[in-house]
């Protein structure tokens, strides 16, 4: 072919381009992926149209012909376990979130790999134990195995001038005490915020934990710079699945804890708040006419709040992906 002949334009794809055929495969997929997406979002709006509508006769009834009520206004009803249920949540989180990431970055980054396989695997075992049992072993060993450490407790610390709204006397007899169940919930929502920060931290990009080596950082270091801020949201994302099982445990809380409408931020004594889903269990049975919907009211105030809680965290996420290195 001469120098001077031209190669022929390639000629412009027609405009009715040609699509791809779809399997029957990947239309059963997306159809299928499809049809669950929907079917969550059917749930979660019959569960709340039902919560809104069964809870409407004990919000705006008559609280005189209450029998849970009793003439008393529902919101001071319901407000004080709310409190218990906040208050027992935060504290199991408190508890179990710097446990759950030390555990976690001893099996991602300090353990022998055949150590890190047996602790992920018990880890993971534990998220398989019901909540009865942990309610029971709360109930029969562990608080009285606590008693005397609060009573120590109460006696060195109890009387410091901050300390003493936490820690004051006098001590429960029985060890049953809010913090007791705060600890319970703590080991029950350990297994799945461990699991999560374990993962996370094993998706950091091994370019940036090498390259935090070689500029010289010790391996806390190179974790504090590399690995921590990439798994920030993860953890938040563990943190507040934690949260929300910590926020609707019942058994374990009601084995545990014999709790009462009050507010008290008192950790060791006899008279402790109840949280909404226990009241519920220890109540429904007994409850008839408007005092069933008293408590689904009730139920339909921790809808609300495990739902901003999962929003909140969705949010934390999103706004930290930027920043992670993820993206």
């Amino acid at each position: 072919m001469s120098t001077t002949e031209k190669v022929p334009a390639r000629q412009a794809p027609p405009e009715g381009s040609i699509k791809a055929k779809k399997r029957p495969g990947d239309l059963a997929f997306s159809g299928s992926s499809l049809g669950a997406g929907i079917i969550i979002l059917i749930v979660l709006a019959a569960t709340a149209v039902f919560l809104v509508v069964q809870s409407i006769p004990a919000i705006a009834g008559d609280p005189d012909a209450n029998p849970i009520l009793g003439g008393e206004n529902f919101w001071s009803y319901a407000l004080p376990f709310l409190f218990g249920t906040l208050w027992s949540a935060l504290l199991a989180l408190a508890i179990a979130s710097p446990i759950a990431i030390g555990i976690a970055l001893f099996i991602s980054h300090y353990a022998p790999r055949r150590i890190a396989a047996v602790l992920g695997y018990i880890i993971d075992l534990l998220a398989a134990v019901p909540s009865v049992v942990f309610g029971l072993w709360g109930a029969l060993f562990f608080s009285g195995f606590l008693q005397p450490f609060f009573a120590t407790l109460t006696e060195t610390i109890g009387t410091w001038p901050v300390l003493n709204l936490l820690f004051s006397g006098p001590v429960s007899a029985t060890g049953r005490t809010i913090l007791t169940a705060a600890l319970v919930l703590s080991v029950m929502i350990l297994p799945i915020m461990t699991a999560i920060c374990r993962e996370v931290f094993l998706q950091t990009p091994k370019l940036h934990e090498e390259a935090a080596l070689a500029l010289g950082a010790t391996r806390w270091e190179m974790i504090r710079m590399a690995v921590l801020p990439f798994a920030r949201g993860g953890m938040v994302s563990g943190a507040m699945l934690g949260l929300g099982r910590a926020l609707g445990e019942t058994m374990a809380v009601t084995m545990v804890l014999s709790g009462s409408p009050i507010v008290a931020f008192q950790l060791l004594q006899s008279g402790n708040p109840q949280s909404i889903a226990a009241n519920i269990a220890l109540h429904f049975p007994e409850a008839f006419d408007t005092g069933v919907n008293t408590l689904i009211a009730t139920g339909l105030i921790l809808f609300i709040v495990t739902f901003a809680v999962n929003a909140v965290a969705r949010w934390i996420v999103n706004r930290r992906a930027e920043f992670s290195g993820a993206n």
